[in-house]
C-alpha cells in the first residue's frame, strides 16, 4: 500500500512538474506501481494475504463471541470467577471452590 501511495505522489509530481519529479524519467516514476504488483502477487502466492485475511477473522470472532457473553451476562469465566471472589470474599470462594471444582 505504501508503494501506490508514494507513485501517486510521484505520478502527480510529475504530471504537474513539480520539484527535480518533473525531470525524471517515465520509468522511475511508474516503478512504485510495478513494485506494488510484484509485492502483491508475491503475498498471494506465499499465502500472506490469506492467513492475514485468516487471523483477522478468528480476532473478530473472538470479539464477537466475547460481546455477546457480555450482553447475555455471562462473561467469560475468569470475570465470573473475579465477581463471586467480591460478592463472597476470598474465604468464601475459596471453601466453596474446594467442594465445587466448577466456581
Amino acid at each position: 500500500m505504501y508503494l501506490l501511495g508514494i507513485g501517486i505522489v510521484l505520478l502527480l509530481m510529475k504530471w504537474q512538474e513539480i520539484g527535480p519529479v518533473a525531470a525524471w524519467s517515465w520509468w522511475i516514476v511508474l516503478a512504485p506501481f510495478a513494485l506494488a504488483v510484484a509485492w502483491w502477487g508475491f503475498a498471494d502466492s506465499t499465502g500472506l494475504t490469506q492467513r492475514r485475511a485468516m487471523d483477522k477473522m478468528e480476532r473478530l470472532k473472538a470479539q464477537r463471541r466475547e460481546r455477546n457473553l457480555e450482553a447475555l451476562g455471562m462473561g467469560s469465566r475468569r470475570d465470573r470467577k473475579a465477581r463471586r471472589a467480591g460478592e463472597f470474599g476470598t474465604a468464601d470462594v475459596a471453601k466453596r471452590s474446594a467442594k465445587d471444582p466448577t466456581l
